[in-house]
């Protein structure tokens, strides 16, 4: 991609200086025309992500962009504007003047033991953050980390990686994983559910580099950092530094765990482990990009009372009692602020005109129970899945009782809890949901437009059963799941294509 020095993108932001280019894009510093500040602007090509859709690329991208431009908080990049233009998507971002991770660990080598604590602790208190929405970065390495002036640390990327990752089994065109191999967690990398325990993995790689000073599994293709992570222990890092504090080595050990559930069970979790080994307060130096110096007063992550989901908006306490709501008008609002892709704003007047709606008509009138499904399915859209959650198994339930346990309705409300959990970070709780589906839709019929929802379903397993690391249970059902669809679709069928690659990465890299 050959973009020249000097184009105004969006007709406002003026590409200035390349900052660095990958397989899928570029980062420049650009000139924002209209507010007289210097930005970074990335831009990304979707063709470059092998079999993808650029329309729903392009969706995804803007959706994944207003998602993370609302969580707030002073480690993450600020989110200014995203869009697309011709064939690229771009994304426009606070600029970020210090270091990129990466280069800052070249330029001090050996790197400081407490240099690396503190930040790990500044990354464990955005991961904190990011987890709680839910969002998971899935790309969490060094040169997604800034080193400010300050010493604070800044993340970048966050939601990008998901969207040019629509599926974690997919290869770009030059045959090599989206994302980077030498941080992913062993679950991302066999195509499996990821959640924030990947970002976790990810933060032990980071660790173990700044203070061994490489990776801890490095190889000549990505096929072969991949199997070294999938098989092979770490070296523990005070083989190579002997000065690193015991409890630092078991972390990083913890955090590089094969299996999910055998690593740390949040980013706070390890900000606590990380909190005894951080500098005391005290007068920092005058020196610029000192990771230690935000310590003075740590930036923790957020207590537990704030990862709560936001509290529904309510009716205005000073509106009359007496007075109706008008229902249709208030759908249509809706409606248009969904037309224009203001999906947050349409879930807070979904979220106030329940309340009202069900006083007006009744808890279970056919109106209400229409804009509960709209307000899950918005929630859904949104990326609000801790919100959306009780509100979809409470449709279930009601469902369920009224119309009997297979009936389809219920069971699509059932379903889309179930990626919730995912989402949430729950692998357990959505493999014993898909598991528990799965017989209400063995028997359906596959319709011409695509495998049926058994399909899918089974796929989920699998790849669940990925994320929980017991391969040997996801290659049968991936193997058996391959068998039923080249029956009923033919081997040409994109599902089938799919699963193939899963099992030829799972093959290669046990090989």
């Amino acid at each position: 991609m050959t973009v020249p020095a000097g184009r105004v993108v969006a007709d406002r932001y003026e590409l200035s200086t390349l900052l660095g280019q990958g397989g899928m894009g570029q980062v420049w510093t650009a000139y924002d025309q209209r507010l007289d500040r210097r930005v970074a602007v990335k831009l990304l090509r979707p063709d470059k992500v092998a079999g993808a859709d650029a329309d729903e690329l392009r969706r995804r991208f803007v959706r994944e962009c207003r998602v993370t431009a609302q969580v707030d908080h002073p480690g993450l990049v600020t989110v200014h504007d995203a869009g697309s233009e011709g064939e690229e998507l771009f994304l426009v971002m606070q600029y970020v003047d210090g270091a990129d991770l990466s280069g800052h660990l070249a330029e001090h080598t050996p790197y400081p033991w407490p240099w690396a604590v503190a930040v790990a602790a500044q990354l464990c208190a955005v991961l904190s953050a990011v987890h709680a929405v839910p969002i998971v970065h899935r790309d969490l390495k060094p040169r997604n980390v800034m080193v400010k002036q300050d010493g604070t640390v800044t993340v970048l990327d966050l939601g990008v990686a998901s969207v040019m990752d629509a599926d974690t089994t997919r290869l770009t065109h030059t045959g090599t994983p989206v994302g980077s191999p030498a941080y992913m967690a062993p679950e991302q990398a066999m195509g499996g559910a990821v959640g924030p325990y990947t970002d976790l993995y990810a933060l032990g790689a980071v660790l173990h580099e700044l203070l061994s000073g490489d990776v801890p599994f490095s190889g000549s293709t990505a096929l072969g950092v991949l199997h070294r992570h999938l098989y092979e222990p770490p070296l523990p890092v005070r083989r190579i530094r002997a000065e690193v504090p015991e409890p630092l080595e078991a972390l990083v050990l913890r955090l590089l765990a094969k299996d999910p559930q055998h690593r740390p069970g949040s980013a706070q979790e390890v900000y606590e482990d990380l909190a005894a080994l951080l500098p005391a307060r005290g007068t920092p130096t005058a020196a610029a990009l000192d990771p230690t110096r935000p310590f003075l007063r740590p930036h923790a992550p957020w207590p537990d009372r704030a990862r709560t989901p936001a509290p529904q908006p309510a009716p205005a306490a000073d509106a009359p009692a007496a007075e109706k709501v008008d229902v249709a008008a208030t759908v249509d609002e809706v409606k248009r602020l969904l037309g224009e892709g203001r999906i947050t704003q349409a879930v807070d007047i979904l979220g106030a005109l329940l309340p009202a709606a069900a006083e007006q008509h009744g808890e279970r009138s056919p109106v209400v129970r229409t804009l509960r499904k709209q307000y899950a399915a918005t929630l859904l859209d949104d990326g609000q899945y801790r919100r959306a959650l009780p509100e979809l198994r409470r449709l279930a339930d009601e469902r369920a009782a009224e119309a009997g346990p297979a009936d389809p309705q219920s069971l699509r409300f059932r379903h889309d809890a179930a990626q919730c959990l995912e989402q949430l970070g729950d692998p357990a709780a959505a493999l014993a949901e898909y598991r528990a589906l799965l017989p209400y839709y063995e028997n359906q019929y596959v319709t011409a437009d695509g495998p049926g929802l058994a399909h899918e379903v089974r796929r989920r397993i699998g790849h669940l059963l990925l994320a929980l690391g017991d391969r040997a249970a996801a290659h049968d059902t991936l193997v058996r799941l391959l068998h039923d669809v080249d029956r009923a679709q033919g081997p040409g069928h994109p599902l089938a294509a799919e699963i193939r690659r899963t099992l030829q990465w799972l093959g290669q890299v046990r090989g």
